[in-house]
């Protein structure tokens, strides 16, 4: 997929398909809850690896078993993209059987 920044329309349909994320700050964000420390590291590999195939990193922070993410695309004059929403999408497909419910 080509990187492009997105309008508020834009993003505002993308987040029709992304539960739980919002826009905070200008950059699209969620906490992602896990069942343990172990299964929110291992997530948290999993997506880095597909970041860096992406070369699109995440902010990030693990504390226990919460991930709290936001996502922006820093050669993009710190707006948000498609490439945003990609690794969302990455990162929704990878959590939801480890989610804590």
């Amino acid at each position: 997929m080509a990187r492009k920044k997105l309008s508020q329309d834009d993003i505002q349909q993308a987040l029709v398909d992304l539960p739980g994320w919002s826009v905070k700050e200008g950059k699209l964000h969620k906490q992602f809850k896990f069942k343990s420390f172990a299964q929110a590291l291992g997530w948290m590999v999993t997506v880095g690896i597909q970041a860096d195939k992406m070369d699109h990193h995440p902010e990030w922070s693990n504390v226990y078993n919460r991930v709290e993410v936001s996502l922006v695309t820093h050669d993009m004059d710190n707006s948000i993209s498609s490439w945003d929403v990609e690794l969302a999408r990455f990162m929704e497909e990878t959590a939801v059987p480890l989610l804590q419910k």
